[in-house]
């Protein structure tokens, strides 16, 4: 009886529901309580199975869709961020009432004490900021990225080390639907370059966007091929998504991308060759010297090309790229960054704020760096760099906390690739450090941390890499 009335009350439920929903809708133009019981099931998954919600966040990721204007200015991904919020919170109450599941290895990470200190200091300018609102705005959402990703990533691998392969299966797959739709889509257009720049929406915002998430998994892709313990059928699929990665990169017309792409090669080959690690750091810091010393020089030799519109010709484009602007595009990122180190003169010890620099990066701009895609009121995006961004929005600390996590987690995954025997992990650490490559190199002309398609995966490669150095390195066999 108990069991008849339970069955009773759900379909009286469902009826209310139902009538509700479609008054709501054809009376008031009112759609949102459709999302009513996703939310309910979201809620249910995040109680009782919050692994599996983890895996459905990947799957969703390349597919996600950006609503900015139901955020106030930050940019909301539906459906990933409202359940990494939700599994943010399920994973902090977890935290605070079950002790054990602490561990001090992870707590005492070298990775995870610069994140603390990265979001300690994001957390004091968002105190300082122009704008306070849109930086607590901004510093809550990368929580929600870094939280579940990285902390509760590091739980969800320990757990079962076959979630590895099960989280890069799980976007990957969804990936390659997204970019075959998308090179199709371009194929009956002609694979024109103009029609590159929009054709991967509404999945993506932007070509250059679109060309890094394809880098940074283009790596993976590669190493997964190649990989002999896998079954010939796997392989075969395998190769297909690399032809299908390939020519998406190749017609995403980013060269930012491209040049990561390369860039990853040359670290492999010096791991292959066993290059020393200081000699890299010896000609980093001597790059870094001469391009400090001659930036205003390199800034007016650059200037004096025309601006003009990016071409097809893939020799054009290399040429164009090496020489660092010959196009508007190109330019406008340089008036970009100018605008940054301005910003970051005026207020080099805390910033204008996190995630502010689009809505103040105005009146910094010069009248000689303006091109014909600048706007007047700064409505053209952010400052495409991760390094610059951080420079003008939370001063010289802010800066130093984004190189803090990039020298622990690349000096921790060389070392454990160069430590582990496992061959398995071996390769994993690798590919994984690879891909990192990819978008950290692509982050100093572009940045997107502050969306779910590179955050997601970034933070969770992250993740993966920690997880093996405390836990997994000593094991003898990861199933696939």
């Amino acid at each position: 009886m108990l069991s008849l009335l339970k069955n009773q009350w759900i379909y009286i439920a469902g009826f209310i529901f139902i009538v509700i929903n479609c008054l709501l809708y054809f009376t008031h133009d009112f759609y949102f309580l459709n999302l009513l019981p996703f939310a309910l099931i979201t809620v249910f998954a995040a109680l009782f199975s919050l692994d599996k919600l983890f895996l459905f966040v990947a799957f969703c990721t390349p597919l996600s869709l950006n609503l900015e204007e139901l955020s106030g200015g930050v940019g909301l991904y539906l459906p990933t961020e409202p359940i990494l919020f939700l599994i943010m919170v399920i994973f902090l109450i977890k935290q605070v009432l079950d002790n054990s599941k602490r561990d001090r290895k992870i707590i005492n990470h070298p990775i995870s004490i610069a994140i603390y200190f990265h979001f300690a200091w994001m957390f004091l300018t968002s105190l300082t900021s122009e704008l306070p609102i849109v930086s607590f705005k901004y510093f809550l959402s990368q929580l929600w990225f870094v939280i579940p990703c990285y902390f509760f990533g590091i739980w969800f691998f320990k757990f079962d080390k076959k979630n590895i392969m099960r989280f890069i299966w799980a976007y990957l797959l969804p990936l390659t639907f997204v970019l075959l739709f998308t090179v199709i889509k371009h194929a009956s257009h002609g694979f024109s370059e103009e029609t590159g720049h929009w054709i991967m929406s509404p999945f993506f915002k932007d070509h250059t966007s679109y060309g890094a998430i394809i880098a940074l998994f283009f790596p993976i892709v590669v190493m997964l091929t190649f990989n002999k313990e896998f079954s010939f059928e796997t392989r075969s699929l395998l190769f297909v998504m690399l032809i299908i990665f390939s020519i998406a990169l190749f017609y995403s017309y980013t060269r930012a991308a491209w040049l990561s792409v390369v860039g990853a090669g040359m670290v492999y080959l010096l791991f292959l060759f066993k290059i020393k690690f200081r000699y890299l750091v010896y000609l980093g810091t001597l790059a870094g010297i001469f391009l400090a010393i001659n930036w205003t020089e390199l800034n007016y030799m650059i200037k004096k090309n025309d601006a003009e519109h990016t071409t097809e010709d893939f020799s054009k484009r290399i040429e164009s790229m090496s020489n660092v602007s010959s196009d508007a595009s190109n330019l406008e990122r340089l008036n970009r960054w100018n605008s940054a180190i301005v910003m970051f003169k005026n207020k080099p010890i805390v910033g204008y704020g996190p995630g502010t620099y689009a809505m103040v990066y105005a009146p910094f701009q010069a009248a000689s760096d303006k091109t014909i895609i600048s706007t007047n009121f700064g409505t053209g995006g952010n400052a495409h760099s991760e390094y610059l961004g951080r420079l003008a929005e939370q001063g010289f600390l802010g800066f130093i906390s984004i190189i803090w996590i990039l020298i622990a987690v690349f000096y921790t995954a060389s070392k454990l690739y160069l430590n582990v025997e496992n061959k398995q992990f071996k390769r994993i650490v690798m590919m994984l450090l690879l891909a990192l490559v990819t978008y950290f190199t692509h982050g100093i002309l572009n940045n997107y941390m502050d969306t779910d398609k590179a955050s997601v995966p970034i933070w969770t490669f992250i993740a993966i890499i920690v997880t093996i150095d405390v836990y997994h390195k000593k094991l003898e066999k990861l199933e696939k």
